[in-house]
């Protein structure tokens, strides 16, 4: 039987001296709690109210048990008032410092429609995992190969000056022995990890560009710095390039591409990121814009 449920109903009926205020107060119709209080008279197998009058009155039974009453649906009150905090409670994601702040508040906003409320913190490829193994988050947006991520975002290069052909070839930047600007390729550290890394430095050294003509910068502004200042070019994402204002196409000796997957304490807070919101988190990694 509903015990918390059955008490309720006898508590409130007991508090009004009527069976029509009583279920009000509970906020139940009136045979529902009529129903609720003859439960649990048959479960402790003694009446509660004597019927025989027109107010409800308590039994000596009833007297005594009501205290007892009264303490479990308080109990159940608090219990009820603590897991809706605990629901309110922020889910920490670590996200790429490369996600925008606008995707991030969309992405916020749609959760809490779900009542998943979402708290960020813009971290390294290198550290987010580490975020969730300290607990200082309970998920991240963990970097992959693109084989194995849920989300997968096409890398080019982008430049100051509109690019002519449909893709770049990084053979073209290498420079002859008599002269000419040594064009850099710039990594932002979003991007410097062994499967989007590594295959740009095989290109590089394949085509004979010199080793300093691809180069990792401390963080995406600085490396846009020597873009804006330059003939640089950034390797980076389409949505990356739009919103710095430059020049984005392909590279025609590889196909760079940043994975991302989800590290949760929780299955169930993974399962959210990766299924009920994989759209809004999408639209924030630049897979889809």
């Amino acid at each position: 039987m509903d015990l918390v449920g059955g008490c309720r109903a006898f508590v409130s009926v007991s508090e009004t001296g009527s069976f029509t205020a009583g279920a009000a107060l509970a906020r139940i119709p009136q045979p529902v709690a009529s129903r609720r209080i003859a439960a649990l008279e048959r479960h402790f197998g003694e009446r509660l109210f004597d019927r025989s009058t027109r107010r409800a009155r308590l039994t000596p039974f009833g007297r005594d048990v009501l205290p007892s009453a009264r303490r479990l649906v308080q109990l159940a009150e608090a219990m009820e008032h603590d897991a809706k905090q605990a629901r309110l409670r922020p889910v920490r994601v670590a996200v790429p410092a490369t996600c925008g702040v606008r995707e991030l508040a969309a992405l916020a906003a749609e959760a809490r429609a779900q009542e998943i409320h979402l708290e960020f913190r813009a971290a390294g490829p290198g550290e987010r995992a580490e975020l969730v193994r300290t607990n200082e988050v309970r998920a991240a947006l963990t970097a992959v190969p693109a084989g194995e991520a849920v989300w997968s975002v096409p890398l080019g290069v982008a430049g100051v000056a509109p690019l002519p052909s449909r893709v770049v070839h990084l053979e073209t930047l290498r420079v002859g022995r008599s002269a000419g600007v040594r064009r850099r390729v710039w990594i932002q550290p979003e991007d410097d990890v062994p499967h989007v890394r590594d295959g740009v430095l095989r290109v590089r050294d394949a085509v004979g560009l010199s080793p300093a003509q691809v180069a990792v910068a401390d963080s995406l502004t600085s490396a846009a710095a020597e873009v804006f200042a330059s003939e640089d070019l950034l390797l980076c994402s389409v949505a990356q390039a739009e919103d710095l204002g430059l020049s984005w196409r392909p590279i025609g000796e590889l196909e760079p591409a940043r994975g991302f997957g989800v590290t949760a304490a929780l299955a169930e807070d993974a399962d959210r990121l990766r299924t009920t919101l994989r759209a809004a988190v999408g639209r924030c990694l630049g897979a889809a814009r």
